[in-house]
């Protein structure tokens, strides 16, 4: 299979619209009527989505945005730290982003008094649904490509070079998305209590397990990676794989957990 559409959608008169920010911004959008859906569903003030969402954008976009350059390309941006700030040029880290994220939802809960584990929870199925489109995104960017490959599904893309390689990011997707549809599964068959209980530590150890097994599919990243035995992808998962399994069992061990 040969790739080689345009990254831009449209051009207004120099104005671009870029497949992935259309793609994103739905992501968001699914997110926010997912968001509403559940308040409603539990009866709880429908208000908060939009600060809680303005919180979570910010979040999600500078903690991806300072991961990428700190993790990813540090020789660089250490050198041009002015250009940290120039995100349209992209360079955005996915772990850094779900750092951003539980990072605002904390402050969120401080601010507004709201259970920090109801936003955890809730907020799980909402981060998988936005990382599956994000990974959509990618893909019609032709970036984060895999490594070269002579299986059936193997991708051309024409932006980078003449050879098959892994489609990575449609795998992400494909492992993100499941675990969407098994968090809304959950969401619905069980009580809102045990839900709280598991949902997040259950996300953070599926969403970063397939992640750690992806990567070895994934082209070299980081050039600091190449002198370790896993690459950044797969160091900076390990963590979150580790709270995850911790957060599950707590939460399958515990009945009281804040909801």
């Amino acid at each position: 299979m040969h790739w080689s559409i345009d990254p831009v959608l449209l051009n207004l008169g120099g104005i671009k619209v870029h497949w992935y920010g259309l793609i994103f911004a739905l992501g968001l959008l699914g997110g926010y009527n997912i968001t509403e859906w559940m308040l409603k569903k539990e009866q709880k003030d429908t208000k908060i989505i939009e600060p809680l969402f303005t919180y979570v954008v910010v979040g999600m976009i500078v903690g991806s945005r300072l991961a990428h350059c700190l993790f990813y390309d540090f020789s660089y941006y250490s050198k041009h730290p002015l250009e940290i700030l120039f995100i349209w040029q992209g360079g955005l880290a996915s772990h850094g982003g779900f750092f951003g994220v539980i990072l605002a939802l904390w402050l969120f809960s401080k601010k507004y008094n709201f259970s920090l584990y109801w936003l955890l929870s809730r907020g799980s199925i909402v981060a998988m649904l936005i990382a599956s489109f994000i990974r959509v995104g990618n893909f019609f960017n032709s970036e984060i490509v895999g490594i070269k490959t002579n299986v059936a599904w193997g991708v051309i893309f024409d932006r980078v070079d003449s050879f098959a390689r892994h489609p990575v990011v449609l795998y992400e997707y494909i492992c993100y998305f499941t675990i969407f549809v098994l968090l809304i599964f959950l969401y619905k068959k069980i009580t809102f209590q045990k839900f709280t209980n598991i949902a997040f530590g259950l996300t953070l150890f599926l969403g970063f397990g397939s992640r750690v097994f992806i990567e070895q599919f994934k082209s070299v990243q980081s050039e600091f990676a190449t002198q370790l035995p896993l690459s950044m992808g797969q160091l900076l998962s390990i963590p979150f794989i580790i709270a995850g399994a911790a957060l599950l069992i707590y939460g399958l061990r515990n009945d009281n957990i804040s909801n």
